[in-house]
């Protein structure tokens, strides 16, 4: 086993973000998950640029997918793909386009945009590698708040926490952007299915860390990481 989680922060992201940006604009569901990719990138995952094909790599999908702006800054960051890929990013001859898409771009995952697939992927990841006997990697899911509102979520909720899906983690940006909400909070969507949960502030760094290394290695676990509504 090569592959080590990151150790040392990464470069700035902002300037990267900026040189994406281009003249856009962009709204809460880019920078709302600015924080929860640094820390998963910085201090979480283990895969750097030279082991993206690694089997015992952890995998990270990022079901948000139009949020892919501040996801090429962070993979700029972390040396995954050239700094200057950024300046044409959306361009006709670019391979980063407006969603991820993992023929493309090393390190990529899942391709993803339409929401409500990312968790079911997640799930079937871990299941895949489980039958594999790769039991040390393990699988993080970053997902909107709205994207709890599609149905295809329940049943992925509902399976992992079933069958003890252990090595999965589902990280929830909760902007207050979801339709209908859930009573009790989101958390509870999960908890109710057997998996362990914590909510924190989506912003502190040191709070995401410790809830995002806080399996109990028995069931899988959601990190619901709140920002203010519009960010």
């Amino acid at each position: 086993m090569t592959t080590t989680a990151a150790t040392t922060a990464t470069p700035p992201v902002d300037p990267l973000l900026e040189r994406v940006r281009a003249g856009r604009e962009f709204g809460p569901n880019v920078h709302s998950t600015l924080d929860v990719l640094q820390v998963l990138y910085d201090r979480i995952l283990r895969i750097t640029p030279t082991t993206v094909d690694d089997p015992d790599r952890d995998r990270f999908l990022l079901s948000k997918g139009h949020a892919v702006a501040g996801y090429w800054a962070v993979l700029a960051a972390r040396g995954f793909i050239p700094a200057d890929w950024l300046d044409d990013q959306g361009g006709p001859a670019s391979r980063l386009g407006d969603h991820p898409d993992r023929l493309l771009v090393p390190g990529v995952e899942i391709g993803s945009g339409s929401l409500g697939h990312g968790l079911g992927l997640g799930v079937g990841t871990a299941l895949g590698l489980r039958a594999q006997g790769l039991t040390d990697p393990r699988v993080y899911v970053l997902l909107g708040d709205a994207e709890l509102d599609e149905g295809s979520n329940h049943e992925a909720i509902a399976y992992a926490g079933a069958t003890g899906l252990a090595s999965l983690t589902a990280i929830v940006v909760d902007n207050s952007s979801a339709t209908h909400g859930w009573p009790g909070g989101i958390a509870t969507r999960f908890t109710v299915n057997g998996w362990t949960a914590a909510t924190v502030d989506g912003r502190d760094h040191d709070a995401l860390h410790t809830a995002l290394t806080g399996q109990d290695e028995h069931r899988p676990h959601v990190v619901v990481a709140v920002v203010e509504s519009g960010e």
